[in-house]
């Protein structure tokens, strides 16, 4: 699945990838896609938490040498 957009947040610390997350999914519409890329150990728990509370999906995650991979689906309004 090809994202509508994506979001290098690598290097950056909790909160801000999820934070940076958050904004850009307000300029998606519903069922578009997003992909983070992310270097926090603790991004994953982070992305699926945001998910669990806003109604966005994650639709994949994965981590390949210490960056991970989000695509994260906008709920409808």
């Amino acid at each position: 699945m090809t994202a509508s957009q994506r979001l290098d947040a690598r290097g950056l610390k909790c909160p801000l990838p999820v934070l940076k997350a958050r904004k850009a999914m307000k300029a998606l519409a519903a069922g578009e896609t997003l992909e983070v890329l992310a270097s926090d150990p603790s991004a994953p728990q982070d992305f699926r938490s945001f998910c669990e509370t806003t109604g966005h999906r994650l639709r994949d995650s994965s981590e390949e040498t210490g960056i991970y991979r989000f695509l994260l689906e906008k709920a409808p309004s």
